[in-house]
């Protein structure tokens, strides 16, 4: 055999360290890149040319950095694969920051590269100096500093192993310009090569919790799944299926988690929090198990967090012990990959055998689909005007299948409420709510789906933040659709200021100033569409999903529509505004003894939580 260092000799080759990154980049399945060049990355841009020339890489010309960076985002979460932006150094870099900060809230897979200013000028104040590494280290899973070209390779296959193991997230590679010119002897690392001392992600779950948490759910009469993003980033989707068939267990999701469980389902209930369903509210409210899986109590989700499943035994399934205890103690927390724990506790539930009742969860079934009767989610109609949820249903009506974006705001909560997703289809900024995410990353997302329908559901004040990127689906003809569901307002902004703060509109009527948005798009070079009025929605909808290349279609709906349900601060789940009021309502409080089984205190008012028998509420003269 050979040895070590005669098998290396032959691979060695006198390469530049710009070189060194676009061919570890390449080794890594990298076909496309995000970006915009300047000074301190041009060694970079440089090796990209022969990159693209040769046809291994597409670069995107991007016209802002932060464009760039949502774009990787949405890439990866599209794909599932590791997506990849460059910004120079100073503010190349630092536009980059808000696209870090939300892949590492959502924990998205992104490999980050900078350039900086040469390794002599680093601490002088260079011109377009700043220290990204240390500007970003909060908001990524690791970061590098390129000292040396030989360590391009092994740091690029390290950053691409941190961001896709374990809790994925963001890594920043910042390379300075110097090392990017600098040759030496390139000895490539291969992808799966790289072994890190201390960096250990536990995927497999305990066995003694697992089998806790399958006897908690055998004995449970009340169960719900609470499912996050991390079960989209574990591709755990038909074990979730799985799990709730066999138990009869309902489903509801997170924000990040949309599409993780079919939302035709009869078991699913769409998603719980400040703007979820009435019913997976109040099913999260009454329940007396929460499986949590793959999800982080975040404060949307709970609202008032010691009233957050009150009567429920928590089960607490996540990849980052860091978020198992962190918001809620579970009874039994298992750390561990979401998929595999799942796969090992459907794997015990065989060898135990099903011992709970098969009928067990009927009567909260029943339960549920009571609420789902008296409080669905409807969709108003105007005699003059276009309400917006008419837009967002009309859109999915004729693209039910298509990979959807969105901005933030009132028409991102619409979308999640009526939008039917399937895995990895909903590509939204949950945990930063960045405005501006939207357009970009339906570029993203058909740069790497070319064949698929991309749809961004946008708002008029969203849509401003980052629409340049107009120019990039001109100039690479990138088919996304963008729908601005046009109020004129900051929408959530004002919804919040009529609610909370008196009706004092500041700062958020953006009607003054606003451009004509289809001549903006025109200007682009891209296809633009008005709606004003309801006979030309469905129409206009068909024509821009028929165009062959990018279109912005803005549509005037009403101005002053709030979203609901909605928990108010500091209110529990149950305490919604904007629900119907109902005789002998279904949340109406009353203590009272259950004819059929006798249990006391029942206070869930029209059906017993624990046999499902109906209950008769006194009437107001009793």
């Amino acid at each position: 055999m050979k040895s070590t260092d005669q098998a290396q000799s032959i691979t060695k080759q006198r390469a530049t360290g710009a070189y060194a990154l676009i061919d570890s980049l390449k080794r890594h399945g990298v076909r496309h890149i995000f970006g915009y060049p300047g000074g301190a990355i041009l060694p970079i841009y440089d090796a990209l040319y022969l990159a693209e020339v040769e046809g291994d890489i597409q670069h995107i010309l991007v016209r802002h950095e932060q464009g760039g960076s949502h774009a990787a985002d949405a890439y990866a979460r599209a794909t599932g694969k590791v997506g990849v932006c460059f910004g120079t150094s100073g503010p190349g870099a630092t536009n980059l920051v808000t696209g870090i900060a939300t892949a590492q809230m959502d924990s998205i897979p992104m490999v980050v590269i900078t350039g900086q200013v040469p390794r002599a000028a680093i601490g002088t104040d260079a011109f377009q100096e700043t220290d990204i590494y240390g500007i970003t280290l909060p908001i990524v899973k690791h970061s590098y500093v390129v000292r040396d070209p030989q360590d391009m390779a092994r740091i690029v296959a390290e950053a691409f192993h941190i961001a896709s193991t374990g809790r994925p997230g963001p890594v920043l590679i910042d390379v300075p310009k110097d090392v990017g010119l600098e040759e030496f002897d390139y000895v490539p690392v291969e992808p799966g090569s790289i072994r890190l001392a201390g960096y250990r992600p536990t995927v497999k779950g305990n066995p003694k919790q697992i089998n806790q948490a399958v006897h908690l759910i055998q004995d449970s009469k009340r169960p719900l799944l609470y499912v996050g993003g991390g079960a989209i980033a574990a591709g755990a989707h038909s074990e979730i299926q799985e799990l709730a068939n066999q138990f009869k267990i309902p489903v509801t999701t997170t924000l990040m988690g949309k599409g993780a469980f079919d939302e035709n389902h009869p078991l699913a209930l769409g998603m719980l929090g400040m703007h979820g369903t009435a019913y997976a509210n109040f099913a999260v409210s009454e329940c007396d198990l929460l499986i949590a899986v793959g999800a982080r109590f975040d404060d949307r989700v709970t609202g008032k967090l010691d009233q957050f499943a009150a009567k429920a035994k928590v089960i607490h399934i996540d990849i980052d012990p860091a978020e198992v205890g962190k918001n809620r103690l579970p009874e039994v927390p298992i750390v561990g990959d979401v998929r595999q724990v799942l796969v090992d506790m459907l794997r015990r539930v065989k060898e135990v055998g099903d011992q709970g009742s098969q009928d067990q969860t009927q009567p909260w079934l029943t339960r549920i689909e009571q609420w789902k009767h008296l409080y669905p989610l409807t969709v108003p109609s105007y005699p003059d005007i276009i309400s917006p949820q008419e837009v967002i249903v009309g859109v999915h009506r004729q693209a039910p299948h298509a990979y959807y974006t969105t901005d933030v705001g009132q028409h991102q909560m619409w979308a999640a409420q009526f939008l039917k997703n399937g895995p990895r289809r909903w590509i939204s900024s949950a945990g930063l709510g960045t405005m501006g995410f939207g357009m970009p990353a339906a570029l993203g997302v058909q740069v790497a789906l070319p064949q698929e329908t991309v749809i961004c559901i946008a708002g008029d004040a969203s849509i401003l933040m980052n629409i340049q990127e107009l120019a990039t689906l001109a100039q690479y003809k990138i088919s996304a659709k963008i729908v601005i569901v046009n109020n004129g307002w900051q929408g959530m902004v004002r919804q919040w200021q009529e609610a909370f703060y008196g009706e004092r509109y500041s700062s958020s009527n953006m009607q003054p100033g606003m451009p004509d948005f289809v001549k903006v798009a025109e200007a682009f070079g891209v296809k633009g569409l008005l709606v004003e009025e309801r006979c030309d929605l469905e129409g206009a909808i068909a024509q821009m999903l028929a165009h062959d290349g990018p279109v912005l279609l803005d549509v005037r709906v009403k101005r002053d529509e709030n979203c609901y349900p909605m928990v108010a601060p500091g209110k529990t789940n149950s305490q919604m505004l904007g629900l119907p009021s109902h005789p002998q309502d279904v949340n109406a409080p009353s203590v009272l003894e259950c004819p059929g089984c006798g249990a006391k205190n029942v206070v869930t008012n029209r059906f017993c939580p624990e046999c499902g028998t109906q209950i008769t509420l006194p009437s107001q003269d009793q």
